[in-house]
């Protein structure tokens, strides 16, 4: 059963009770229009510009998937992480910690490195944009000076690495250069961290008052659900299977902005515990639904090293940090990123629900097989998605590995207008097994080629059985161009789409022979 009780998280150091939370209530009007906090900036309202960056920290217990931070960093794995606030909703924050641009200055006045070294490299122009820059660079600063760290200090943020967490952040006064290198000068600053012991132990103790119950947050304007286990989460969604579900809020939350959508009841899937794991199988990945984008990808990175580039280009750091993959898969859209990539590496999804009895019934089938049509799916309605299947790689085989080829080859290719924080235009992701230069088995998942992400089945049909060569390449090219109908609209034409699709399998091939440095940019 759901305990009604109030939201509670840390804020400036204090557990904080809020009662009376509207379901939609952003961290952002919470801030500016409730506590009259106005470092925090109000820009797109649409978690593009950055401007409204703020840093949440939470407990993660370590999972198999993924790395475990170094021991003795503190009590607890503790992840600092920077989010949207403008389509993060507060009630999210339930059990967590929050932190603004008011947070960085010293008691005593001094400024945090992270402000000095912008105010030494001249990092701040009209300043609009500064508080979140500010907060994308201190989440980037904790995360290394907790689990990256020596006695010496922590190793030196790359330019790289900045563009990276930069990523999200947008200045019209196009005053990157300085920004990145006051990043690169953070290092030479003395170390100031939060204690993260002291803040572990604050985050352990309100879960431990919730006794692994869920919650129930009610408000005159509505209800937000919080169930604790999968069992709550199955008897919520049964008894209300018209309540909105919201994961990491990065499309709910532009539907109340911008939509200005209202809704009555929302179930929130985050806080359940076994959907919140990245484990190990014996043939492969099992990702939890309510797992965060940055931390699914690690674990598929982990596995596959080269999708890296890929897995940056997935949105912003801010937005992978609230987004789930659950979330993602289930909304299906025909241009998200995960679906052509899960699709071509043979991904299977499990749905569950809970009857009357209380009894829990779970099946499982391809990912490919979950799109109906347009946003359309086969999930019943009081049915939820609740892991992600990945089989494991099986021999890998290195760009111009030799003749003839063998082993795995995958690849993922995102094509779009600008390099970072857009929306796919194509999207091409292709797994093939290599059996002494025969293509023994192929799956490509496509993006952006149809109503729904799809696998493009006749294409993989060119290749099976075939020498994986130039002329295979090009037949499978021409058969992707005509597989797909896509559309016009205001990313591409058809005509485009079409082209480039083919043009990523030529690429592929390529790529396979071991010329990939010469093709750096190509379709970027």
């Amino acid at each position: 059963m759901l305990e009604d009780r109030p939201l509670r998280f840390v804020f400036r150091g204090e557990v904080v009770t809020v009662h009376d939370v509207p379901p939609t209530l952003t961290v952002l009007d919470w801030l500016r229009e409730h506590r009259r906090h106005t470092g925090t900036k109000e820009g797109c309202g649409e978690g593009d510009c950055g401007a409204c960056t703020v840093a949440v920290a939470e407990l993660s217990d370590a999972c198999d998937g993924l790395p475990r931070p170094p021991a003795g960093t503190s009590d607890a794995p503790l992840r600092v992480r920077a989010v949207n606030a403008c389509i993060r909703f507060l009630s999210s924050l339930d059990g967590c910690a929050l932190f603004t641009v008011e947070d960085l200055r010293a008691p005593d006045g001094s400024l945090h490195p992270v402000q000095q070294a912008l105010v030494d490299h001249h990092g701040s122009q009209c300043g609009f944009c500064t508080p979140g820059f500010a907060m994308s660079l201190w989440a980037l600063y904790q995360e290394r000076a907790m689990h990256d760290a020596t006695p010496a200090g922590f190793r030196a943020i790359s330019r790289g690495e900045a563009r990276t967490a930069l990523s999200g952040n947008l200045c019209r006064c196009t005053g990157y250069r300085p920004i990145l290198d006051a990043a690169e000068a953070l290092h030479t600053h003395p170390t100031r961290t939060i204690d993260a012991p002291a803040l572990a132990a604050q985050l352990r103790s309100l879960a431990a008052a919730r006794k692994g119950r869920g919650a129930r947050i009610a408000s005159s304007a509505g209800t937000t659900l919080r169930p604790a286990t999968l069992a709550e989460l199955l008897a919520a969604r049964r008894d209300a299977p018209d309540a909105q579900l919201m994961a990491g809020c990065t499309d709910v939350g532009l539907w109340v902005n911008k939509q200005h959508r209202v809704f009555g009841t929302v179930i929130d899937t985050t806080s359940v515990a076994e959907l919140a794991i990245v484990s190990r199988t014996t043939d492969g990945l099992s990702v939890g639904a309510a797992v965060r984008l940055t931390d699914a990808y690690a674990a598929l990175v982990a596995a596959w090293p080269q999708l890296v580039d890929f897995a940056d280009r997935f949105a912003s750091v801010s937005v992978r940090n609230s987004g789930t993959l659950g979330g993602n898969v289930a909304n299906g859209s025909p241009i998200g990123d995960s679906m052509p990539l899960l699709i071509a590496l043979g991904a299977r999804v499990e749905l569950a629900r809970m009857d009357a009895g209380g009894q829990i019934h779970q099946r499982r089938l391809p990912l490919e097989d979950l799109y109906l049509g347009y946003r359309r799916t086969a999930l019943a309605a009081d049915e939820l998605l609740t892991r992600v299947l990945v089989p494991g790689p099986v021999e890998p085989m290195p760009p111009g590995a030799g003749t003839p080829p063998h082993g795995e080859w995958v690849r993922a290719y995102k094509v779009s207008k600008r390099f970072d924080q857009d929306i796919t235009a194509v999207c091409v992701a292709m797994r093939l097994e290599l059996r002494h230069g025969v293509v023994a088995a192929a799956r490509i998942g496509v993006g952006g080629m149809a109503a729904v992400p799809a696998r493009a089945r006749e294409t993989e049909a060119t290749l099976v059985g075939s020498a994986w060569d130039e002329a295979a390449a090009g037949r499978a090219a021409r058969r992707l161009r005509a597989e797909f109908h896509p559309i016009d609209d205001m990313r591409a034409t058809a005509q485009y789409r079409r082209d480039v699709a083919a043009a990523l399998v030529r690429r592929s091939w390529l790529e396979s022979q071991g010329v990939e440095a010469n093709l750096e940019g190509a379709t970027r």
